[in-house]
């Protein structure tokens, strides 16, 4: 059962698809936060959002603000604009008497964002699962670099065009202060760390990091893989659902 719904927001209207098994559902539902420009109909979440309905679990996807069919414009956005998004995603789930436990999986920005509201619900959040996150932009903002364009990072332009994108200011002002892992580290439930060892994006590095200043994680490298995680993808999905399904209880 997929069911297409506006989430009224603070920056916005928010497009979001509910995907459940069946219209008497009841149980957790796991949220998935896509990346810097992506959306919400995009890999490797398209994948994920089938396979958990596959496996008999509920899941929301999302299009940030400025991103996808959701109002507001991308030079607008920055990680702080989303995770007030997420905040109101949350909200909404509340509202649902079906929903029971919330899990939150993020792939690249989306998983900065995922991890810093784990940190913040902390109990709230039954699992965590972080795919190829993208701590890596608080040392790019800092460098003045953003996806191999160079810049000031003293003095950043006030727009910046990034493939067909054009991202503002306040979106590289709010990454150099961004305290990205000290906030994700209040989480103390359960997270599952994944990343490519061959990603030019965001280096596996980070993910290290993140896995250091967890207190409850696991984290899984694979060899040849990229930041789209397109080369394993099908044992990526299910490595990631067999965790949820096991901190679900499902």
């Amino acid at each position: 059962m997929i069911e297409e719904k506006i989430i009224h927001g603070e920056k916005g209207d928010l497009s979001a698809i509910i995907q459940r098994p069946s219209i008497d559902y009841r149980g957790p539902i796991v949220v998935l936060m896509h990346g810097f420009m992506a959306n919400k109909k995009l890999e490797p979440l398209k994948s994920i959002a089938k396979e958990l309905n596959n496996r008999g679990i509920a899941s929301l996807r999302f299009d940030f603000d400025g991103h996808g069919k959701s109002q507001g414009r991308f030079q607008d956005m920055t990680v702080l604009t989303e995770l007030e998004d997420a905040r109101d995603v949350i909200g909404y789930i509340h509202s649902l008497d079906w929903v029971e436990g919330i899990a939150l999986l993020g792939h690249s920005q989306g998983g900065v964002v995922a991890g810093m509201i784990a940190g913040e619900l902390k109990d709230e959040i039954k699992a965590l699962v972080q795919l190829a996150p993208a701590a890596v932009m608080t040392d790019d903002a800092l460098k003045g670099q953003l996806m191999w364009r160079h810049y000031d990072p003293a003095n950043p332009p006030e727009t910046l065009n990034v493939f067909f994108h054009r991202v503002g200011r306040e979106y590289i002002k709010v990454n150099q202060t961004l305290p990205i892992y000290e906030r994700s580290s209040l989480y103390k439930g359960p997270v599952l760390l994944v990343h490519g060892k061959k990603d030019k994006i965001v280096p596996y590095s980070y993910s290290e990091k993140y896995h250091q200043v967890y207190s409850n994680s696991e984290i899984h490298l694979f060899e040849k893989e990229n930041h789209f995680l397109s080369k394993h993808r099908k044992e990526i999905v299910a490595l990631a659902i067999d965790f949820i399904n096991v901190h679900l209880g499902i």
